[in-house]
């Protein structure tokens, strides 16, 4: 176990990282609400549409590894989307079990409007560059390492559960 070294309380809400992390996602996303909400978009339909927009197109396995969202929540993301008339999915023509999500014209064009908003959130954040370019590595790091002691924690439970033993709680 680390040493959390000079912590007086490391059950203190404050000192609690992932207490940090939820309310700093609530925040930031509530500064992009007002931007997305004229374009028609929540956030996490903004990010699908971010990845389109960059690897379009793309099939509902990779986009789902991309975004790093389960099949079942990113449906229901695509379905508004497409009603919306930003994309389009179809069934690919090699493998009729694949969807594949493309953009559609009303799609390609969101993203003219859609320019504009890194440096909106950078000027309402009142933050430098250069300072959030550094959070984010940080927070990619925070992900990297979250999602490597998830799976090595999967991994102690599934050898668990093969040898029969209740995983350690």
């Amino acid at each position: 176990m680390s040493d959390l070294g000079d912590i007086p309380d490391p059950l203190a809400l404050e000192n609690q990282v992932c207490f940090a992390l939820a309310v700093a996602s609530r925040t930031v996303i509530a500064v992009y609400r007002p931007l997305l909400e004229p374009m028609g978009l929540t956030h996490p339909q903004y990010l699908v549409m971010l990845a389109l927009w960059q690897h379009a197109p793309l099939s509902v396995k990779d986009l789902s590894r991309l975004l790093q969202l389960e099949p079942a929540t990113l449906s229901p993301l695509l379905k508004r989307l497409e009603a919306n008339g930003f994309v389009h999915r179809l069934r690919a023509s090699d493998d009729e079990r694949s969807l594949a999500v493309t953009l559609t014209p009303a799609g390609r064009r969101l993203r003219d409007e859609a320019e504009k908003i890194p440096a909106t959130i950078v000027g309402r954040l009142e933050m430098e560059p250069a300072e959030l370019q550094h959070l984010h590595r940080m927070l990619t790091q925070v992900i990297a390492a979250a999602n490597k002691a998830n799976t090595a924690n999967n991994a102690n439970h599934s050898h668990q559960a093969v040898r029969g033993q209740a995983p350690a709680s």
